[in-house]
């Protein structure tokens, strides 16, 4: 499980505020399916919210945490049947950047400058 700080916390906290759910976890529990789904999630777009329909506070801490943990991820925060969870996304530094309309015009200029 990654471990954030305080500051790192708060921030987090902010960005998701505007955030809806995109991972719903059911009365069945954490199945494979889900848990897969949520990484892919977390790979998309670093920070997520989870809804779960469970009324057990316990319950739903614990599978925060059992998610954190199988995906290497950083609890931010649990409040009410929500989840907020964040994951960095890996470097690709691997994959060339795509050019852009802009870089090629100022390469062009600059061919022709000198």
């Amino acid at each position: 499980m990654l471990e954030i700080s305080a500051d790192q916390r708060r921030s987090l906290r902010a960005r998701a505020h505007t955030l809806k759910p995109v991972v719903s976890i059911s009365q069945n529990g954490l199945a494979e399916s889900v848990l897969k789904e949520i990484g892919v999630c977390l790979d998309s777009h670093e920070l997520i919210k989870i809804r779960i329909y469970n009324d057990d506070r316990e319950e739903r801490e614990h599978l925060i945490n059992d998610i954190c943990e199988r995906l290497d991820a950083a609890p931010v925060q649990h409040i009410g049947k929500l989840l907020v969870i964040w994951r960095p996304r890996p470097d690709d530094t691997t994959k060339p950047k795509p050019k852009t309309r802009k870089t090629e015009a100022r390469r062009s200029k600059r061919s022709f400058q000198g």
